[in-house]
């Protein structure tokens, strides 16, 4: 989620930049923490949400002979030195110091190298360094705590600061924008791309850097993949509208002029500015986001409402589905020319497509998919729900059918054996759909049609 909401700020400022470009960049050095189903799973996210890079995706990997470039010039102006203490030796020589960070042991080792040796930066110890930070303001950072970090491993494999620092001058990246995590990065990396200007005598400037502030979830805690819905990708497979996602998306840290929330896409382009970011977390409200979408959903027209739906209920063999959602009807039982009928009951009451096939199955499957709580509820354990089921069984034979017919038959079908409507229809629906919310009644009885609905109506009575 964080990502995706870096990536959208990113894309908003290209898109205002003439001749801006958003790059998509796989940063892929360290083997063990990547995959290509992870990769895969960024692009098709980012393709979801509509921020298609201009340039891109490239994987960092591929330039390792740049990196390593980096390092050599880097080495020969002893910006860098070689290390092979190990962890247990630090330890050790610091005792009771508990200081964290390396303790520069090796600061003026530049020839002797070994085959487990790694090179670090020489951070100076003097002065400061300063990010500056279009959202944070100017972050100062005092060299004397800056430990002199690893550049390249033992392997020769140099690390992300340097990786980062190389491709983006090579990138010729304007803006950094990225989660507050990456803040204590920065300064290492303003330390590296001075040096490389020096060591390769050149002036790149630096980018301009604004790290967002954390999404929190309703603990007011950062989220996490263990206790929180994180997953981009999670979100499509539930039936969120990329739109709305985006929009949401927008508003965590920063707020488009005016009262209204809902707002159009290039009016974002327009008025995002990283200055108006707020420095404080941002709290991702899954229950906001939900009725967001709710709205987008019920501004489509009934058309569009059928096309987006189609994953969720006709998947075409080959094309995208949610993952991980069975339908509760075969194939063979969907009938494309009754969910066109069936989409307008439900289109106003649905926050997701995903919630649509369990709101419409009993339009497909031969017996109500009944739960068990609201069958107990509604008819097993309620007398009066069984009188009115039975009060239909035996006088809704010849009754007009039509969607007032049936409203008007019920409320009689109630006052016979004394109840209002609404508790009324309560069996009724159970027993006809399997369960106590659904899209409007009365229409769908007229859809259902009566030899379905009396079928369902007395088996519910002798279950």
């Amino acid at each position: 989620m964080g990502s995706a909401r870096s990536a959208l700020f990113n894309w908003f400022v290209a898109r205002q930049s003439t001749g801006g470009a958003f790059i998509l960049r796989i940063e892929d050095t360290d083997a063990e923490r990547n995959r290509d189903e992870w990769v895969q799973g960024i692009v098709e996210a980012m393709t979801w949400l509509g921020l298609v890079p201009d340039e891109g995706p490239t994987l960092q990997s591929h330039n390792i002979a740049a990196h390593q470039a980096s390092v050599a010039k880097l080495r020969a102006k002893r910006y860098l030195y070689y290390c092979d203490c190990t962890p247990e030796q630090v330890a050790a020589r610091k005792g009771d110091n508990k200081t964290p960070g390396y303790d520069g042991f090796c600061r003026d080792r530049f020839l002797s190298r070994g085959p487990t040796t790694a090179e670090r930066f020489r951070t100076p110890h003097e002065g400061a360094t300063v990010v500056h930070d279009l959202i944070r303001g100017d972050v100062v950072f005092e060299n004397r705590v800056i430990e002199d970090f690893v550049v390249a491993r033992s392997n020769e494999i140099p690390l992300y600061n340097l990786a980062n620092v190389t491709d983006d001058r090579h990138d010729r990246i304007t803006h950094v924008i990225r989660g507050e995590e990456h803040l204590s990065n920065a300064p290492k990396q303003i330390l590296l791309w001075n040096a490389l200007n020096d060591a390769t005598n050149s002036v790149v400037p630096l980018p301009v850097y604004a790290h967002l502030p954390l999404l929190v979830n309703e603990q007011r805690k950062k989220l996490s993949k263990r206790r929180d819905p994180v997953s981009t990708e999670s979100y499509r497979n539930d039936g969120y509208l990329a739109a709305a996602f985006v929009n949401y998306l927008a508003l965590l840290g920063w707020s488009p002029r005016g009262d209204e929330e809902i707002v159009p896409l290039s009016v974002m382009v327009e008025q995002f500015r990283l200055e108006d970011v707020a420095n404080s977390p941002a709290f991702f409200d899954v229950k906001k986001l939900t009725h967001m979408n709710g709205e987008y959903l019920r501004a489509l027209s009934p058309a569009s409402f059928v096309e987006a739906s189609a994953p969720w209920v006709q998947p075409v063999p080959g094309e995208w589905r949610p993952t991980d959602r069975t339908i509760p009807w075969a194939p063979e039982q969907f009938d494309a020319a009754l969910y066109s009928r069936v989409a307008p009951l439900v289109h106003e009451r649905v926050a997701t497509l995903g919630e649509i096939p369990a709101m419409v199955a009993f339009f497909f499957l031969d017996e109500a998919p009944f739960v068990e709580a609201d069958f107990d509820k509604a008819i097993r354990h309620d007398p009066l729900g069984r009188r009115v089921l039975e009060d239909v069984a035996s006088t809704w034979e010849t009754l007009a059918w039509n969607a007032e017919s049936l409203h008007e038959a019920t409320i009689a079908v109630g006052e016979r054996v004394g109840l209002n409507l609404r508790k009324a229809q309560a069996p009724l629906r159970c027993a006809v759909t399997g369960s106590l919310i659904g899209p409007p009644l009365f229409e769908s009885l007229e859809i259902l049609g009566r030899e379905t609905t009396l079928r369902r109506v007395r088996a519910a009575l002798a279950r």
